[in-house]
C-alpha cells in the first residue's frame, strides 16, 4: 500500500507543468526571433517586421494558461515547443527551425516580457 501512494506520488509530480525558469538574454531573444524567422509567422510586439498573421499573435504569450493549445505555459515549456514542435505535437503547423538549446531560453527571455 505504501508502494503505491509513493508511486502515485511520483506520477503526480511528473505530470506537473515543468515551472523551473531558464536564464536568458531577452535582448539577444529579440533579435533572435528576427533571425529564426518567427517575424513570418507570428506579431511580436517590439520585432519591428514581425507582422505575420500564419501563427498567432505572441502578444501577453507569458500570461497563458496553455501552448499550442495543450502545453502548459512555463518557461521551461515554451523553450521545448520553440525547440521541438513536431516532437509536442505532431502535425502542428509550428516549424522546427532547429533552434538551440541557448537561442530558445534567450527566446523565452524574451517573450516572457510579454506580459
Amino acid at each position: 500500500m505504501l508502494a503505491l501512494v509513493a508511486a502515485l506520488g511520483a506520477c503526480s509530480k511528473a505530470a506537473s507543468p515543468v515551472t523551473s525558469a531558464p536564464d536568458g538574454n531577452a535582448d539577444r531573444g529579440r533579435a533572435l526571433l528576427q533571425q529564426y524567422g518567427c517575424a513570418y509567422c507570428h506579431v511580436i510586439p517590439g520585432v519591428a517586421t514581425a507582422r505575420g498573421t500564419f501563427g498567432p499573435p505572441l502578444e501577453n504569450v507569458g500570461k497563458r494558461v496553455y501552448l499550442a493549445g495543450t502545453l502548459p505555459n512555463s518557461r521551461a515549456n515554451m523553450a521545448a515547443w520553440i525547440r521541438t514542435p513536431q516532437a509536442i505535437k505532431p502535425g502542428t503547423a509550428m516549424l522546427d527551425l532547429h533552434v538551440t538549446e541557448t537561442d530558445a531560453r534567450d527566446m523565452v527571455a524574451y517573450l516572457y516580457r510579454l506580459r
